[in-house]
């Protein structure tokens, strides 16, 4: 379905339940100056949704592939450490990863920690033993006349990965990167529990207000869904674009 059928299909809804006794959809309706103004307020957690996710998926990225490398050693301890690494990271709940870094962190180490930081340290870990998982089998299915090849030339390990290894698995991975953020993004609701004022967090203190919690739970829910498709749509067009260039 694409996104102007939802939008037509929502506004039917809107016509054909807002004059009921139970239901309330002028608290969500446009043409009415106090709805437009609870609209407003929702779309106004878009920002902090955006900044949380990006922010935390990128740093994800970067620990995830530090820790892939050493699982692709041939020393024993590395592996250990990778291996090690990813079981305890994904076996902690992410929420309760979100409740530790904001209130145990701080006692454990006399810093404070602000509710954005401690939403992006915590969705980064718990997102990181992923991306390491990600990187790794994207690695190791390079074919081994790659990295035969690199030797020949004489290129050292940090500008095998550089230039020839990684771009290559970085292409056959991304689906999954952009599963990962995908996933960031929906994740990112549950640091509303700390106070992050993004979309969630938005919709509850409305609720709150209103006591409308179908109608505004319903908003809350297109939100999500309108922000996912159009990611979905970027990465797409991402892969296809990345394969237009390879042939080329």
């Amino acid at each position: 379905m694409t996104l102007r059928r939802l939008v037509i299909l929502f506004a039917a809804t809107l016509l054909l339940t807002g004059c009921t006794e139970n239901w309330g959809w002028y608290v969500v309706n446009p043409l009415l100056p106090s709805g437009l103004t609870n609209l407003k307020f929702l779309a106004s957690g878009l920002y902090y949704t955006l900044l949380l996710s990006i922010t935390a998926i990128i740093i994800s990225v970067i620990i995830g592939l530090a820790v892939a490398l050493p699982g692709l050693s041939k020393k024993p301890a590395l592996r250990r450490f990778n291996r090690v690494y990813v079981e305890l990271v994904r076996a902690v709940p992410i929420l309760v990863l979100i409740l530790w870094v904001y209130y145990g962190f701080p006692q454990m180490t006399g810093l404070s920690i602000t509710v954005f930081w401690a939403g992006v340290v915590a969705l980064a870990l718990s997102d990181s033993a992923f991306e390491a998982e990600i990187f790794r089998a994207g690695i190791q299915s390079i074919d081994k006349g790659q990295y035969e090849a690199s030797h020949s030339i004489s290129l050292n390990y940090t500008d095998m990965m550089r230039y020839v290894i990684l771009p290559q698995a970085i292409r056959r991975i991304l689906p999954a990167l952009g599963n990962q953020l995908v996933y960031m993004l929906k994740m990112s609701s549950l640091v509303s529990v700390i106070g992050m004022q993004e979309l969630t967090r938005k919709a509850n203190e409305l609720v709150v207000v209103e006591y409308r919690p179908l109608e505004i739970y319903t908003i809350l829910v297109l939100e999500y869904l309108v922000l996912i498709l159009i990611v979905s749509a970027g990465v797409r067009w991402l892969e296809r674009k990345m394969q237009t260039d390879q042939r080329v």
